[in-house]
Protein backbone atom coordinates (compact mmCIF):
# COMPACT_ATOMS: atom_id res chain seq x y z
CA UNK A 1 0.00 0.00 0.00
CA UNK A 2 2.92 2.39 0.65
CA UNK A 3 3.84 2.36 -3.04
CA UNK A 4 0.24 3.25 -3.95
CA UNK A 5 -0.18 5.73 -1.10
CA UNK A 6 2.82 7.80 -2.11
CA UNK A 7 1.47 8.21 -5.67
CA UNK A 8 -1.85 9.33 -4.20
CA UNK A 9 -0.08 11.83 -1.90
CA UNK A 10 2.73 13.13 -4.09
CA UNK A 11 0.71 14.72 -6.92
CA UNK A 12 -1.60 16.74 -4.60
CA UNK A 13 1.36 17.74 -2.43
CA UNK A 14 3.39 19.03 -5.38
CA UNK A 15 0.46 21.19 -6.45
CA UNK A 16 -0.03 22.45 -2.89
CA UNK A 17 3.67 23.30 -2.43
CA UNK A 18 3.78 25.15 -5.72
CA UNK A 19 0.73 27.20 -4.75
CA UNK A 20 2.05 28.04 -1.25
CA UNK A 21 5.61 28.91 -2.26
CA UNK A 22 5.08 30.27 -5.77
CA UNK A 23 7.87 28.08 -7.16
CA UNK A 24 8.99 24.53 -7.71
CA UNK A 25 12.05 24.31 -5.45
CA UNK A 26 10.31 22.79 -2.42
CA UNK A 27 8.48 20.33 -4.68
CA UNK A 28 11.80 19.34 -6.26
CA UNK A 29 13.21 18.73 -2.77
CA UNK A 30 10.25 16.45 -2.04
CA UNK A 31 10.94 14.42 -5.19
CA UNK A 32 14.65 14.26 -4.37
CA UNK A 33 13.88 13.08 -0.82
CA UNK A 34 11.57 10.37 -2.16
CA UNK A 35 14.27 8.88 -4.37
CA UNK A 36 17.50 9.70 -2.56
CA UNK A 37 16.58 8.54 0.92
CA UNK A 38 15.36 5.19 -0.39
CA UNK A 39 18.59 4.63 -2.33
CA UNK A 40 20.72 5.40 0.75
CA UNK A 41 18.77 3.12 3.09
CA UNK A 42 18.17 0.12 0.84
CA UNK A 43 21.43 -1.78 1.62
CA UNK A 44 20.73 -1.63 5.36
CA UNK A 45 17.00 -2.24 4.86
CA UNK A 46 17.79 -5.46 3.00
CA UNK A 47 19.86 -6.66 5.95
CA UNK A 48 16.98 -5.91 8.31
CA UNK A 49 14.61 -7.86 6.04
CA UNK A 50 16.83 -10.94 6.45
CA UNK A 51 17.22 -10.61 10.23
CA UNK A 52 13.82 -9.37 11.51
CA UNK A 53 10.31 -10.80 11.15
CA UNK A 54 9.12 -9.44 7.80
CA UNK A 55 5.52 -9.22 8.97
CA UNK A 56 6.58 -6.86 11.76
CA UNK A 57 8.62 -4.78 9.30
CA UNK A 58 5.67 -4.36 6.93
CA UNK A 59 3.21 -3.49 9.71
CA UNK A 60 5.62 -1.00 11.26
CA UNK A 61 6.44 0.54 7.86
CA UNK A 62 2.76 1.17 7.06
CA UNK A 63 2.09 2.69 10.50
CA UNK A 64 5.18 4.92 10.24
CA UNK A 65 3.94 6.04 6.82
CA UNK A 66 0.62 7.02 8.48
CA UNK A 67 2.54 9.22 10.92
CA UNK A 68 4.52 10.71 8.02
CA UNK A 69 1.31 11.55 6.14
CA UNK A 70 0.14 13.26 9.34
CA UNK A 71 2.98 15.77 8.95
CA UNK A 72 1.52 16.87 5.64
CA UNK A 73 -1.60 18.21 7.39
CA UNK A 74 0.64 20.86 8.98
CA UNK A 75 1.57 22.30 5.56
CA UNK A 76 -0.61 25.42 5.36
CA UNK A 77 1.60 28.30 4.20
CA UNK A 78 5.06 29.15 2.94
CA UNK A 79 6.53 28.96 6.44
CA UNK A 80 5.42 25.36 6.94
CA UNK A 81 6.07 24.19 3.36
CA UNK A 82 9.36 22.63 4.48
CA UNK A 83 7.32 19.96 6.28
CA UNK A 84 6.29 18.62 2.84
CA UNK A 85 9.75 17.28 1.92
CA UNK A 86 10.19 16.07 5.53
CA UNK A 87 6.96 14.08 5.35
CA UNK A 88 7.83 12.61 1.95
CA UNK A 89 11.29 11.75 3.28
CA UNK A 90 9.70 9.89 6.19
CA UNK A 91 7.47 7.99 3.77
CA UNK A 92 10.60 7.17 1.74
CA UNK A 93 12.17 5.64 4.87
CA UNK A 94 9.10 3.43 5.29
CA UNK A 95 9.23 2.45 1.60
CA UNK A 96 12.93 1.61 1.85
CA UNK A 97 12.23 -0.97 4.56
CA UNK A 98 8.96 -2.32 3.19
CA UNK A 99 10.21 -2.87 -0.38
CA UNK A 100 12.89 -5.54 0.32
CA UNK A 101 10.73 -7.13 3.05
CA UNK A 102 7.67 -7.56 0.82
CA UNK A 103 9.69 -8.78 -2.18
CA UNK A 104 11.64 -11.24 -0.05
CA UNK A 105 8.46 -12.50 1.63
CA UNK A 106 6.53 -13.15 -1.59
CA UNK A 107 8.16 -16.54 -2.47
CA UNK A 108 7.23 -17.80 0.99
CA UNK A 109 3.59 -16.77 0.62
CA UNK A 110 2.84 -18.57 -2.67
CA UNK A 111 3.60 -21.96 -4.13
CA UNK A 112 6.70 -22.12 -6.40
CA UNK A 113 4.60 -22.60 -9.54
CA UNK A 114 2.58 -19.50 -8.64
CA UNK A 115 5.56 -17.17 -8.11
CA UNK A 116 5.68 -15.68 -11.60
CA UNK A 117 1.94 -15.02 -11.51
CA UNK A 118 2.21 -13.39 -8.09
CA UNK A 119 5.11 -11.21 -9.22
CA UNK A 120 3.22 -10.25 -12.37
CA UNK A 121 0.21 -9.23 -10.28
CA UNK A 122 2.50 -7.23 -7.99
CA UNK A 123 4.00 -5.40 -10.98
CA UNK A 124 0.57 -4.82 -12.44
CA UNK A 125 -0.58 -3.38 -9.11
CA UNK A 126 2.26 -0.84 -9.29
CA UNK A 127 1.11 0.14 -12.77
CA UNK A 128 -2.48 0.40 -11.56
CA UNK A 129 -1.49 2.78 -8.78
CA UNK A 130 0.54 4.83 -11.25
CA UNK A 131 -2.57 5.32 -13.36
CA UNK A 132 -5.24 5.51 -10.65
CA UNK A 133 -3.27 6.87 -7.70
CA UNK A 134 -1.61 9.75 -9.52
CA UNK A 135 -4.55 10.73 -11.72
CA UNK A 136 -7.22 10.30 -9.01
CA UNK A 137 -5.06 12.18 -6.53
CA UNK A 138 -4.80 15.10 -8.93
CA UNK A 139 -8.54 15.09 -9.64
CA UNK A 140 -9.53 14.93 -5.95
CA UNK A 141 -7.03 17.62 -5.03
CA UNK A 142 -8.54 19.92 -7.65
CA UNK A 143 -12.15 19.03 -6.86
CA UNK A 144 -11.95 18.99 -3.04
CA UNK A 145 -8.54 19.65 -1.47
CA UNK A 146 -5.11 18.00 -1.12
CA UNK A 147 -5.88 17.29 2.53
CA UNK A 148 -8.72 15.00 1.49
CA UNK A 149 -6.16 12.91 -0.41
CA UNK A 150 -3.97 12.80 2.70
CA UNK A 151 -6.89 11.47 4.79
CA UNK A 152 -7.69 8.74 2.25
CA UNK A 153 -4.01 7.75 2.01
CA UNK A 154 -3.70 7.49 5.80
CA UNK A 155 -6.81 5.31 6.04
CA UNK A 156 -5.51 3.08 3.25
CA UNK A 157 -2.18 2.65 5.03
CA UNK A 158 -3.96 1.66 8.25
CA UNK A 159 -5.98 -0.90 6.30
CA UNK A 160 -2.79 -2.26 4.70
CA UNK A 161 -1.16 -2.66 8.13
CA UNK A 162 -4.22 -4.59 9.37
CA UNK A 163 -4.23 -6.87 6.32
CA UNK A 164 -0.52 -7.68 6.68
CA UNK A 165 -0.96 -8.36 10.40
CA UNK A 166 -3.68 -10.87 9.53
CA UNK A 167 -1.38 -12.97 7.29
CA UNK A 168 -0.67 -16.20 9.17
CA UNK A 169 1.67 -17.91 6.71
CA UNK A 170 5.38 -17.44 7.61
CA UNK A 171 7.08 -14.76 5.53
CA UNK A 172 10.56 -16.27 5.96
CA UNK A 173 12.13 -19.64 6.62
CA UNK A 174 13.09 -20.48 10.22
CA UNK A 175 16.49 -19.21 11.33
CA UNK A 176 18.93 -20.97 13.65
CA UNK A 177 18.27 -19.35 17.05
CA UNK A 178 21.60 -20.42 18.51
CA UNK A 179 23.60 -18.56 15.83
CA UNK A 180 24.02 -14.81 16.50
CA UNK A 181 22.99 -12.64 13.55
CA UNK A 182 25.92 -11.04 11.71
CA UNK A 183 26.58 -7.33 12.00
CA UNK A 184 25.04 -5.13 9.32
CA UNK A 185 28.24 -4.49 7.35
CA UNK A 186 29.24 -8.17 7.51
CA UNK A 187 25.76 -9.17 6.32
CA UNK A 188 25.96 -6.75 3.38
CA UNK A 189 29.42 -8.12 2.54
CA UNK A 190 28.00 -11.65 2.52
CA UNK A 191 25.38 -10.61 -0.06
CA UNK A 192 28.03 -8.90 -2.23
CA UNK A 193 30.17 -12.04 -2.13
CA UNK A 194 27.15 -14.09 -3.23
CA UNK A 195 26.56 -11.78 -6.19
CA UNK A 196 30.23 -11.94 -7.16
CA UNK A 197 30.11 -15.74 -7.40
CA UNK A 198 26.71 -16.21 -9.09
CA UNK A 199 26.79 -14.64 -12.55
CA UNK A 200 23.15 -15.36 -13.39
CA UNK A 201 21.93 -13.67 -10.21
CA UNK A 202 24.27 -10.74 -10.88
CA UNK A 203 22.74 -10.40 -14.35
CA UNK A 204 19.20 -10.39 -12.91
CA UNK A 205 20.18 -7.73 -10.37
CA UNK A 206 21.44 -5.38 -13.09
CA UNK A 207 18.92 -6.13 -15.85
CA UNK A 208 16.41 -3.45 -14.80
CA UNK A 209 19.08 -0.80 -15.26
CA UNK A 210 18.67 -1.06 -19.04
CA UNK A 211 15.19 0.39 -18.88
CA UNK A 212 16.25 2.65 -16.01
CA UNK A 213 18.79 4.33 -18.28
CA UNK A 214 15.93 5.44 -20.51
CA UNK A 215 13.73 6.69 -17.66
CA UNK A 216 15.16 10.17 -18.00
CA UNK A 217 12.47 10.61 -20.64
CA UNK A 218 9.96 11.30 -17.85
CA UNK A 219 11.61 14.69 -17.40
CA UNK A 220 10.84 15.47 -21.06
CA UNK A 221 7.13 14.58 -20.91
CA UNK A 222 6.02 18.16 -20.25
CA UNK A 223 8.13 19.59 -23.08
CA UNK A 224 7.02 16.79 -25.42
CA UNK A 225 3.36 17.51 -24.61
CA UNK A 226 3.89 21.20 -25.44
CA UNK A 227 5.60 20.22 -28.71
CA UNK A 228 2.53 18.12 -29.55
CA UNK A 229 0.22 21.07 -28.70
CA UNK A 230 -1.36 19.08 -25.86
CA UNK A 231 -0.31 21.16 -22.83
CA UNK A 232 -0.83 19.89 -19.29
CA UNK A 233 -3.53 17.48 -20.45
CA UNK A 234 -0.99 15.81 -22.72
CA UNK A 235 1.47 15.51 -19.84
CA UNK A 236 -1.15 13.75 -17.75
CA UNK A 237 -2.05 11.45 -20.63
CA UNK A 238 1.62 10.53 -21.16
CA UNK A 239 2.03 9.56 -17.50
CA UNK A 240 -1.26 7.64 -17.59
CA UNK A 241 -0.11 5.77 -20.72
CA UNK A 242 3.13 4.91 -18.92
CA UNK A 243 1.16 3.47 -16.02
CA UNK A 244 -1.15 1.52 -18.31
CA UNK A 245 1.85 -0.09 -19.99
CA UNK A 246 3.33 -1.00 -16.60
CA UNK A 247 -0.04 -2.56 -15.72
CA UNK A 248 -0.39 -4.88 -18.72
CA UNK A 249 3.28 -5.66 -19.39
CA UNK A 250 3.91 -8.11 -16.51
CA UNK A 251 0.74 -10.04 -17.34
CA UNK A 252 1.71 -10.39 -21.01
CA UNK A 253 5.36 -11.34 -20.54
CA UNK A 254 4.51 -13.90 -17.90
CA UNK A 255 2.74 -15.99 -20.56
CA UNK A 256 5.99 -16.18 -22.53
CA UNK A 257 8.32 -17.37 -19.76
CA UNK A 258 6.16 -19.25 -17.26
CA UNK A 259 6.53 -22.57 -19.09
CA UNK A 260 9.75 -21.69 -20.95
CA UNK A 261 12.41 -20.77 -18.35
CA UNK A 262 15.12 -21.04 -20.99
CA UNK A 263 13.58 -18.07 -22.79
CA UNK A 264 14.05 -15.71 -19.84
CA UNK A 265 17.15 -13.76 -20.92
CA UNK A 266 16.01 -13.69 -24.54
CA UNK A 267 12.63 -12.26 -23.53
CA UNK A 268 14.31 -9.69 -21.28
CA UNK A 269 16.59 -8.60 -24.12
CA UNK A 270 13.67 -8.31 -26.55
CA UNK A 271 11.61 -6.33 -24.02
CA UNK A 272 14.44 -3.83 -23.58
CA UNK A 273 14.81 -3.53 -27.34
CA UNK A 274 11.07 -2.84 -27.69
CA UNK A 275 11.39 -0.14 -25.02
CA UNK A 276 14.27 1.53 -26.85
CA UNK A 277 12.72 1.17 -30.30
CA UNK A 278 9.40 2.52 -29.02
CA UNK A 279 10.95 5.78 -27.85
CA UNK A 280 13.07 6.05 -30.99
CA UNK A 281 9.83 6.01 -33.00
CA UNK A 282 8.13 8.40 -30.55
CA UNK A 283 10.88 10.92 -31.34
CA UNK A 284 9.68 11.01 -34.96
CA UNK A 285 5.88 10.97 -34.50
CA UNK A 286 3.91 14.26 -34.53
CA UNK A 287 0.50 12.81 -33.47
CA UNK A 288 -0.39 12.54 -29.77
CA UNK A 289 -2.69 9.46 -30.06
CA UNK A 290 0.04 7.44 -31.75
CA UNK A 291 2.59 8.68 -29.21
CA UNK A 292 0.34 7.49 -26.38
CA UNK A 293 0.01 4.04 -27.97
CA UNK A 294 3.79 3.80 -28.36
CA UNK A 295 4.33 4.87 -24.73
CA UNK A 296 1.96 2.08 -23.61
CA UNK A 297 3.90 -0.45 -25.72
CA UNK A 298 7.30 0.76 -24.51
CA UNK A 299 6.36 0.65 -20.83
CA UNK A 300 4.55 -2.67 -21.22
CA UNK A 301 7.92 -4.04 -22.29
CA UNK A 302 9.68 -2.20 -19.47
CA UNK A 303 7.15 -3.29 -16.84
CA UNK A 304 7.33 -6.89 -18.00
CA UNK A 305 11.12 -6.71 -17.82
CA UNK A 306 10.90 -5.54 -14.21
CA UNK A 307 8.39 -8.18 -13.11
CA UNK A 308 9.97 -11.20 -14.82
CA UNK A 309 13.51 -10.38 -13.69
CA UNK A 310 12.19 -9.91 -10.14
CA UNK A 311 10.39 -13.27 -10.22
CA UNK A 312 13.53 -15.05 -11.45
CA UNK A 313 15.59 -13.33 -8.76
CA UNK A 314 13.17 -14.25 -5.98
CA UNK A 315 13.25 -17.89 -7.07
CA UNK A 316 17.03 -18.06 -7.45
CA UNK A 317 18.23 -16.47 -4.19
CA UNK A 318 18.13 -18.37 -0.85
CA UNK A 319 15.69 -16.93 1.68
CA UNK A 320 18.47 -16.06 4.14
CA UNK A 321 20.03 -13.69 1.57
CA UNK A 322 16.96 -12.66 -0.39
CA UNK A 323 16.28 -9.38 1.38
CA UNK A 324 19.84 -8.10 0.88
CA UNK A 325 20.06 -9.17 -2.75
CA UNK A 326 16.67 -7.66 -3.60
CA UNK A 327 17.61 -4.44 -1.82
CA UNK A 328 20.75 -4.27 -3.98
CA UNK A 329 18.50 -4.76 -7.01
CA UNK A 330 16.23 -1.88 -5.94
CA UNK A 331 19.17 0.36 -5.02
CA UNK A 332 20.90 -0.07 -8.39
CA UNK A 333 17.79 0.67 -10.42
CA UNK A 334 16.92 3.64 -8.16
CA UNK A 335 20.36 5.18 -8.61
CA UNK A 336 20.29 4.57 -12.37
CA UNK A 337 16.82 6.11 -12.78
CA UNK A 338 17.73 9.11 -10.62
CA UNK A 339 20.98 9.70 -12.49
CA UNK A 340 19.23 9.40 -15.84
CA UNK A 341 16.63 11.95 -14.81
CA UNK A 342 19.22 14.39 -13.44
CA UNK A 343 21.36 14.17 -16.58
CA UNK A 344 18.31 14.63 -18.80
CA UNK A 345 17.25 17.58 -16.66
CA UNK A 346 20.59 19.28 -17.34
CA UNK A 347 19.87 19.18 -21.09
CA UNK A 348 16.10 19.64 -21.15
CA UNK A 349 16.26 23.46 -21.42
CA UNK A 350 18.95 23.46 -24.11
CA UNK A 351 18.14 20.47 -26.34
CA UNK A 352 15.20 19.68 -28.59
CA UNK A 353 12.76 17.35 -26.78
CA UNK A 354 12.76 14.86 -29.65
CA UNK A 355 16.53 14.43 -29.42
CA UNK A 356 16.27 13.65 -25.69
CA UNK A 357 13.41 11.22 -26.30
CA UNK A 358 15.47 9.46 -28.96
CA UNK A 359 18.29 9.06 -26.44
CA UNK A 360 16.11 6.43 -24.79
CA UNK A 361 17.35 4.07 -27.48
CA UNK A 362 20.26 3.51 -25.07
CA UNK A 363 18.65 0.28 -23.75
CA UNK A 364 19.36 -1.23 -27.19
CA UNK A 365 23.03 -1.57 -26.26
CA UNK A 366 22.36 -3.01 -22.81
CA UNK A 367 19.79 -5.36 -24.32
CA UNK A 368 22.47 -6.77 -26.59
CA UNK A 369 24.80 -7.30 -23.62
CA UNK A 370 22.01 -9.06 -21.70
CA UNK A 371 21.29 -11.27 -24.70
CA UNK A 372 24.96 -12.29 -24.69
CA UNK A 373 24.44 -13.62 -21.16
CA UNK A 374 26.62 -10.99 -19.45
CA UNK A 375 29.71 -12.79 -20.74
CA UNK A 376 33.01 -11.00 -20.25
CA UNK A 377 34.32 -12.23 -23.61
CA UNK A 378 33.44 -10.86 -27.04
CA UNK A 379 33.64 -12.37 -30.48
CA UNK A 380 36.11 -10.66 -32.85
CA UNK A 381 34.29 -7.81 -34.53
CA UNK A 382 31.55 -7.53 -31.90
CA UNK A 383 32.69 -4.20 -30.43
CA UNK A 384 33.25 -2.86 -33.96
CA UNK A 385 29.67 -3.77 -34.87
CA UNK A 386 28.28 -1.97 -31.79
CA UNK A 387 30.31 1.18 -32.56
CA UNK A 388 29.05 1.11 -36.16
CA UNK A 389 25.48 0.62 -34.95
CA UNK A 390 25.69 3.65 -32.65
CA UNK A 391 27.36 5.85 -35.30
CA UNK A 392 24.81 4.94 -37.98
CA UNK A 393 21.88 5.57 -35.64
CA UNK A 394 23.20 8.97 -34.54
CA UNK A 395 23.94 10.15 -38.08
CA UNK A 396 20.52 9.08 -39.35
CA UNK A 397 18.81 10.55 -36.30
CA UNK A 398 20.34 14.01 -36.54
CA UNK A 399 20.37 14.28 -40.30
CA UNK A 400 17.27 12.56 -41.65
CA UNK A 401 14.89 11.06 -39.11
CA UNK A 402 14.32 14.18 -36.99
CA UNK A 403 14.14 16.63 -39.89
CA UNK A 404 16.26 18.51 -42.38
CA UNK A 405 19.39 20.45 -41.40
CA UNK A 406 18.60 23.73 -39.72
CA UNK A 407 15.30 22.56 -38.24
CA UNK A 408 14.87 22.93 -34.44
CA UNK A 409 14.92 19.16 -33.99
CA UNK A 410 18.46 18.61 -35.24
CA UNK A 411 21.97 19.84 -34.79
CA UNK A 412 23.40 22.13 -37.44
CA UNK A 413 24.17 19.73 -40.29
CA UNK A 414 24.25 19.94 -44.04
CA UNK A 415 23.59 17.26 -46.65
CA UNK A 416 26.91 17.86 -48.33
CA UNK A 417 29.34 15.16 -49.41
CA UNK A 418 30.87 15.00 -45.93
CA UNK A 419 27.58 13.92 -44.38
CA UNK A 420 27.13 11.04 -46.79
CA UNK A 421 30.78 10.00 -46.44
CA UNK A 422 30.24 9.80 -42.69
CA UNK A 423 27.03 7.82 -43.12
CA UNK A 424 28.63 5.37 -45.56
CA UNK A 425 31.63 5.02 -43.25
CA UNK A 426 29.43 4.19 -40.26
CA UNK A 427 27.50 1.59 -42.28
CA UNK A 428 30.79 0.05 -43.44
CA UNK A 429 32.01 -0.16 -39.82
CA UNK A 430 28.77 -1.93 -38.91
CA UNK A 431 29.01 -4.31 -41.87
CA UNK A 432 32.69 -4.97 -41.21
CA UNK A 433 31.96 -5.93 -37.61
CA UNK A 434 29.24 -8.34 -38.74
CA UNK A 435 31.51 -9.96 -41.33
CA UNK A 436 34.36 -10.25 -38.82
CA UNK A 437 32.05 -12.10 -36.43
CA UNK A 438 30.99 -14.48 -39.19
CA UNK A 439 34.57 -15.62 -39.79
CA UNK A 440 35.90 -15.11 -36.26
CA UNK A 441 34.92 -18.49 -34.85
CA UNK A 442 35.02 -18.97 -31.11
CA UNK A 443 35.07 -16.17 -28.54
CA UNK A 444 38.35 -14.88 -27.23
CA UNK A 445 39.58 -15.92 -23.82
CA UNK A 446 39.31 -13.39 -21.00
CA UNK A 447 42.45 -11.29 -20.40
CA UNK A 448 45.13 -13.12 -18.45
CA UNK A 449 43.84 -16.61 -19.28
CA UNK A 450 46.42 -18.90 -20.88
Amino acid sequence: MIFGGDWFVMIPLLGLLGKLTGGGLVGSLALAADTGISALLLPYAGTVADRVDRRKILVAANLCAVAAVGLLFLVHDGHTAWLGPVGIGAIAVAKAFSGPASSAALPNLVEPEELTAATAVSGAAWGTMTVIGASLGGVLAAAVSPYTCFVIAALGLCLAAALVYGVRRPMQTPRAHDAPPPRALAAIGEAVAYLRVHRRVRALVTVKSAVGVGNGVLVVYSALAVLLNAGSLGTGLLFAARGLGALIGPLLLRRLVVNRPGWLFGVLAVSMSIYGFGYLVIATVPWLPLVLILVVVAHAAGGGNWAMSSAALQAAVPDALRGRVLSADLMIVTVVVSTSQVVTGLFVDHTAPRVLVAACAAPFILAYIIARGHELTWRPGEITMIVGMIATALILLNGIILGKPGSPNTVDLSFGIGYFVGLIGAVMILAGGLLRQAVGGRTRKPPGVM
